[in-house]
């Protein structure tokens, strides 16, 4: 339970930054992103106990990174990738947006509850880099997350990576 609540808001930061980065700029083809996350979790003690029972460390600095295919459709889209609100019971929108830089929110009321604020800006079309902050609640435990990301285009085949879609709004 414990790790599916973490794993919860750091899965949607994940999901959502690198691919919002993109929305309306770059380039189809092979991406490599990093992330990097920081968060903080009130846990009551017998959350804390059990996570130490299971041999489990209280959540720190993570890296990501991966490789990502951006199809020319997410590319050219001008809506950041939509996380299945079902799911996680969280929508995004655009708040402002211009050739070089993009800041969107994230609001959640499921089994998360607070904002999120992601701010990118573009180095051209081969390069991005951002950050994301969510300060709320996840399952009644006061969180705060704040990560930081980048994005370097590869190039335009993907060979074995294949594209994603989030989109179901």
């Amino acid at each position: 339970m414990v790790r599916k609540q973490m794993s919860g808001v750091i899965v949607a930061a994940l999901i959502l930054a690198p691919g919002a980065a993109l929305a309306g700029h770059g380039k189809a083809g092979l991406w490599k992103t990093s992330t990097t996350t920081n968060m903080a979790m009130t846990m009551p003690p017998e959350m804390a106990a059990q996570m130490k029972a299971m041999g489990m460390k209280a959540p720190a600095a993570n890296t990501f990174t991966s490789q990502m295919c951006m199809s020319q459709a997410e590319v050219d889209s001008s809506k950041p990738p939509h996380i299945d609100q079902g799911g996680t019971g969280c929508t995004t929108r655009v708040l402002s947006q211009t050739p070089s830089s993009m800041t969107s929110e994230m609001t959640c009321n499921g089994r998360m509850k607070g904002t999120g604020r992601m701010q990118i800006s573009y180095r051209g079309a081969e390069h991005y880099q951002g950050s994301y902050d969510f300060k709320g609640t996840v399952e009644g435990n006061p969180t705060s997350m704040s990560t930081s990301f980048r994005g370097d285009w590869v190039k335009a085949d993907c060979g074995a990576v294949k594209p994603y879609s989030l989109r179901t709004q």
